[in-house]
């Protein structure tokens, strides 16, 4: 199956960026190399962008998606964690643009052997990267009860996480659970008919909690912000499109606070902490639009939102 992936808010970020056609970019998630292309298409001279992912699949496709441009791209197979460590390592003092993109991609979702969907009968995988151990088969069938309603409750924000981590302990004594199909007959058991029958499909926040604990997306994500808008040159942009409110918080709280740095109490008359702010929010943030969500309803939750250095 090919690597495919829809681009989300692909006008409004470009737009964002603000592309110099001699400028240096990083596009740290590059998925499908939708929004990595378009930044390519605009640079010239000695313009660069640099394209991270974890995922082996998304560098193979972005690297034969991208060879029109390899004058100005060049991709790594890393986790965006690293990337700033990386781009250093090469010689890359800063870049005037950064795009990460919190997003599943399409590929991920609808290959059904990666064990990323509910509705797809597969091996309960989740790895965004499949060189790392840790797969969601060994979360569900070594962790106790009490973590997994916490990993449940705080990163799919579960009602019935206690109730469906109890019944999966119970249920792996007969065997170890080793599908999505044999997950999701365990959840719908768990989950009261009333709340089965309002809302999304009973298993949506289960599988979102376990890709997040499976891949350490929101401890990633809370530990590489400050890098990353520290490594932009001034002027430069981060762009962050996010897809749940879980993501987004960290993103929001981590852009404030370098907007905001000065940790001295408000009775103060003057700042005696001297930290200084690395530069602002640019604007609000910004949400798909009617005709965008209608052809891609993945795109229907993101957000984007722009810090900007000073």
């Amino acid at each position: 199956m090919g690597f495919t992936h829809i681009p989300v808010l692909l006008h409004e970020t470009i737009t964002a960026l603000r592309i110099r056609p001699e400028g240096f970019y990083a596009d740290l998630t590059v998925g499908g190399a939708g929004h990595a292309g378009e930044i390519a298409k605009r640079l010239r001279d000695g313009g660069r962008c640099f394209c991270f992912d974890r995922d082996a699949d998304a560098v193979k496709a972005a690297r034969e998606r991208l060879a029109p441009y390899q004058d100005h791209i060049r991709v790594f197979h890393a986790n965006y964690e690293d990337a700033v460590r990386i781009l250093k390592q090469e010689g890359v003092g800063g870049v005037d643009g950064i795009l990460l993109d919190l997003g599943v991609s399409s590929h991920q979702i609808d290959t059904a052997e990666r064990g990323f969907s509910y509705m797809q009968d597969a091996p309960l995988d989740m790895r965004m990267d499949r060189s790392e151990s840790l797969t969601a088969a060994q979360i569900v069938n070594t962790y106790d009860a009490q973590a997994l309603a916490r990993i449940f409750s705080d990163y799919g924000e579960e009602r019935f996480a206690k109730r469906i981590a109890e019944r999966i302990v119970a249920e792996r004594e007969r065997g170890p659970i080793g599908t999505t199909f044999a997950l999701n007959d365990i959840i719908y058991a768990s989950v009261p008919q009333k709340a089965r029958v309002k809302g999304s499909h009973p298993s949506k926040r289960v599988y979102q909690a376990l890709r997040i604990a499976c891949n350490r997306e929101l401890a990633i994500l809370e530990d590489s912000l400050d890098g990353i808008i520290g490594f932009l040159n001034p002027g430069g942009r981060l762009c962050v499109i996010t897809f749940h409110s879980l993501e987004d918080r960290i993103v929001k709280a981590k852009m404030k606070q370098a907007e905001h740095p000065c940790t001295c109490p408000p009775s103060f008359p003057v700042c005696v902490c001297g930290r200084q702010p690395a530069g602002r929010v640019a604007g609000k943030p910004l949400r798909p639009g009617k005709e965008e969500t209608e052809n891609n309803p993945r795109a229907s939750s993101a957000k984007l939102r722009v810090f900007e250095k000073q």
